[in-house]
Order: C-alpha cells, then structure tokens, then sequence
C-alpha cells in the first residue's frame, strides 16, 4: 500500500473494524488476520490494538476477557448498540463520500457530458 492509501485508510480503519466486530465478536489477532484477508497486507496489529483501545474508551465495543491455551487472557471485542449506531453513521457517510468522488471522476473523465 502506498502512502496515499496508508492516509485514506487512517480515515476509515475504525469503520472497517467494527464492520468487522458487527459479523462476530474478535480478538485483536483475529481482527488483524481479517484484515489482511481482506487484502489490507499492510496493517500491523499495534495499529489495530490501539484502535481496540480507542474504540473500548469510546464505550462503542464490548470486552469480555476469555481464557487462553497460550498465556494470559485474551479480550474478546462484540460491537454493543452504541457501536452499531457509529457504524450505521460511518455507513452513510462512507455512501455520500464515495458518491459524491465518483461524481467528481465522472465529471473530470467525461467533461463533455456537462449540462446533459
């Protein structure tokens, strides 16, 4: 990913997580194995842990500690109601943004067509 995308991605992390966590309650690996599956290579899981902590101080997830076969606890992430209202928020504004910029690049593309 290149630096634009690193930028872009910065803006919407946080959606695309709890997108994630609004399929399935995640542990911060997990949720880091989705993404890359998804095809974000780059992301790094202290760049998902510190959104988890984020997201958690935001009171938009819930945390259940769940026992773990290798080593301590794990903290199991579940979107609550207050984090499916952020997310139907990042939706809608996701749907405007990405209508409004293929506007514009239809416009630049096509300037002929202005006015029809």
């Amino acid at each position: 990913m290149g630096k634009q995308s690193t930028e872009m991605l910065k803006g919407t992390l946080e959606g695309i997580v709890l997108a994630i966590l609004a399929v399935r309650p995640a542990y911060g690996y997990e949720i880091t194995a989705r993404l890359r599956d998804q095809g974000f290579s780059d992301i790094v899981e202290g760049t998902v842990y510190a959104l988890l902590v984020r997201v958690e101080q935001r009171g938009l997830v819930d945390v259940e500690k769940v026992p773990s076969e290798k080593g301590p606890p794990r903290k199991v992430y579940s979107l609550n109601a207050l984090g499916g209202e952020y997310l139907e928020e990042f939706w809608r504004n996701w749907s405007f943004l990405a209508e409004r910029i293929e506007q514009l690049r239809h416009h630049i593309e096509n300037p002929q067509e202005e006015g029809k």
